[in-house]
């Protein structure tokens, strides 16, 4: 196992928690800096005709090749910054994987959130390995089968907790950040992945 955390037992799932993956101090520092200097976005996506502001805001970095189209759009990345260059670096030694780049998404309060998806587009490669860092408020993040509605498995992602899906997850299961009325601060959630260009 990665972590020594106890495995997330999900069938036909690969995936690792860390609760506690990075120090209360520099997941603090992280914070104040990536939520200062990211050039955010809220983009606008068509779903089913209809146009929709994404309820959250974005920003998507990388290596040059690093092209990523999902719900839609296409994104170029913006360049590495020293900060996001230092994460990935000790992301790549924790897990062995190289990777080339990395959505940031801010959830600004309880309204902000993250439909229902698989991290399935085929410039994931076959197998996609996503890994998950977070910080500032922790958000309930949901799991459901591909094609059922019903949620199966929920792990609340904290300050500083690292989760990683990997192998078949995303052929067989979804996952989500719903909405919440509960009180939450802002929290920032960075997803590192290899894009594989054709």
């Amino acid at each position: 196992m990665l972590f020594d955390d106890a495995p997330l037992q999900l069938p036909d799932a690969e995936l690792d928690f860390q609760a506690h993956w990075l120090e209360p101090p520099t997941a603090d520092q992280w914070l104040a800096q990536l939520v200062a200097e990211t050039p955010w976005q809220q983009p606008r996506v068509r779903l089913y005709g209809r146009e929709h502001v994404v309820p959250r805001l974005v920003a998507w970095y990388g290596d040059a090749e690093a092209r990523y189209r999902y719900s839609g759009l296409s994104h170029s990345p913006l360049v590495w910054t020293p900060l996001l260059a230092q994460i990935r670096a000790r992301l790549v030694a924790t897990l062995g994987q190289p990777l080339n780049g990395v959505l940031l998404n801010y959830y600004r309060d309880g309204q902000d959130s993250m439909g229902w998806h698989s991290d399935d587009e085929a410039e994931l490669g076959r197998n996609p390995l996503i890994a998950s860092l977070n910080l500032g408020g922790s958000r309930r993040f949901d799991f459901r089968r591909k094609g059922q509605s019903r949620i199966e498995h929920s792990l609340l992602l904290n300050h500083g907790s690292l989760l990683v899906m990997r192998g078949p997850t995303q052929h067989y299961w979804q996952h989500q950040v719903a909405k919440t009325r509960s009180p939450c601060t802002p929290r920032l959630n960075l997803t590192f992945r290899m894009i594989r260009t054709p």
